[in-house]
């Protein structure tokens, strides 16, 4: 996600002259992959967390939400110091867990983005803790909708289901178009027509979505004919609990969200 996250925001300063006084600073400790990224999205290299932190207004929280403790606890005196905003992408990880870890109260925004972020694309939910000025909030906007579209959510509980909509989503969509183009190859497609005919549907389907401004029920109705191919086909899905079938696995990962969450606060 760290790497979607450069990748999304180097090439959206290249396109604009807007971002043009932003610089990013990365602390990679795989020397191979810090300087790859030095390499591929021009980002200068701290050579440890604490230069990092000492030198930058916004501090992005990149890392696996299990050594995320481990990272901060040792820069609580550099943060004290500099005071910056604190911006965590760690999944699970509460703002008052940050604070703890780092022994004061700082402001932090959490944020759910997504992978498609890497092809400025992406679709981000934020969280502001009470410590967050609305310059700061203007400031994480300008970040995420550098690479896609940001949304805030009022409460800290709703990003674990931020986490299980559009964090975990691309790979629920990814997944049903991989599911297409197999059933589409197994009855003798060819398997780039296949591929071509899947990408180009699902793109237009969001487009059709988003331009008509219909409800998605209108929408299906529209393709849906008495007795012809959409309903056969939808009857399947209806049949195998398909609504059921994604509340599932949307409950899932929100509460995976939460137990992750519950097994890394340090009141616990």
């Amino acid at each position: 996600m760290a790497g979607s996250l450069i990748g999304g925001l180097a090439s959206s300063m290249a396109d604009s002259d807007a971002h043009a006084e932003v610089a990013m600073m990365v602390y990679e400790p795989d020397s191979a992959r810090a300087h790859q990224l030095e390499q591929d999205f021009n980002v200068r290299l701290a050579a440890s967390n604490e230069q990092l932190v000492a030198k930058n207004d916004v501090i992005v929280l990149a890392v696996k939400p299990q050594v995320l403790r481990s990272v901060l606890e040792p820069l609580a005196s550099e943060f004290a110091a500099r005071k910056p905003l604190i911006v965590s992408i760690v999944a699970g990880v509460r703002a008052a867990s940050i604070s703890s870890w780092l022994q004061a109260d700082h402001a932090v925004i959490r944020v759910m983005p997504n992978t498609p972020a890497l092809v400025s694309a992406g679709a981000a939910g934020l969280y502001a803790n009470e410590a967050v000025t609305e310059p700061h909030k203007r400031l994480a906007e300008l970040l995420f909708d550098a690479v896609g579209i940001s949304c805030w959510v009022a409460r800290e509980e709703d990003i674990d289901s931020v986490t299980a909509l559009s964090g975990s989503g691309p790979a629920y969509f990814m997944l049903f178009i991989k599911s297409l183009i197999d059933a589409a190859t197994a009855a003798g497609l060819d398997p780039h027509t296949a591929k071509t005919l899947a990408l180009q549907t699902a793109k237009g389907s969001v487009q059709l979505i988003d331009d008509s401004g219909q409800p998605l029920q209108t929408l299906i109705d529209g393709v849906t004919s008495p007795k012809g191919t959409t309903e056969s086909a939808l009857k399947v899905f209806q049949a195998a609990g398909l609504s059921h079938i994604v509340s599932d696995a949307f409950e899932a990962a929100r509460l995976r969200a939460q137990q992750l969450a519950k097994d890394l606060d340090p009141d616990n």
